[in-house]
């Protein structure tokens, strides 16, 4: 793959961006302190923005690698960070990307993720030169499936008590999309 970093990413009403030190209180109060919004997430909430300071400061750091893609969801019509979307696992030698998100409670059901996320398999299949553009979800959180199908990845199945997160061990609904598929449909 042609690893280019996190580079800015930009949709009709989204700015996806590298995180910069002033995004804290941001993140801290529009998701990452939600016991709901992280209720399927493998990290537990943040108790205060000093931790989401931390979880940037390591993020900052990372972006010298060419193969860090972390990015700030930003709302263009407020200029706010309103959530995360990263390549949670990179596998060069099969050429496989695994996405992770998040999104503040305020904004979903209104298409902001799959927005995001149609984005960045853009990017990754386009420019990137991946293989493979896979993510996962507890079938518990719905939602988050929905996206990986408006978003063309195809379901591949569901391993039993595979994953953990914030409610325990649990099963992961595994959705993949191939460079091929990607270029023979629009996503």
């Amino acid at each position: 793959m042609n690893h280019l970093g996190t580079v800015k990413l930009e949709t009709s009403r989204l700015i996806l961006r590298r995180y910069v030190a002033g995004d804290a209180e941001g993140i801290f109060a529009n998701w990452a302190s939600d016991e709901e919004v992280t209720k399927y997430l493998t990290w537990k909430p943040h108790a205060s923005a000093e931790v989401s300071a931390e979880f940037l400061g390591s993020v900052i750091k990372a972006y010298v690698r060419p193969d860090k893609y972390e990015w700030c969801i930003e709302l263009k019509a407020t200029g706010e960070p309103i959530g995360s979307i990263a390549a949670v696992e990179v596998d060069d030698s099969l050429g496989i990307i695994h996405v992770g998100y998040c999104l503040g409670k305020k904004w979903w059901h209104e298409g902001i993720m799959s927005e995001a996320f149609a984005e960045v398999i853009r990017f990754f299949m386009e420019q990137v030169g991946a293989m493979r553009v896979e993510s996962r979800h507890d079938p518990r959180n719905v939602y988050s499936g929905k996206v990986m199908k408006k978003c063309g990845l195809k379901y591949e199945g569901t391993l039993r008590r595979k994953d953990r997160n914030n409610q325990g061990i649990c099963d992961a609904a595994w959705y993949g999309l191939l460079r091929d598929e990607y270029f023979s449909s629009s996503c």
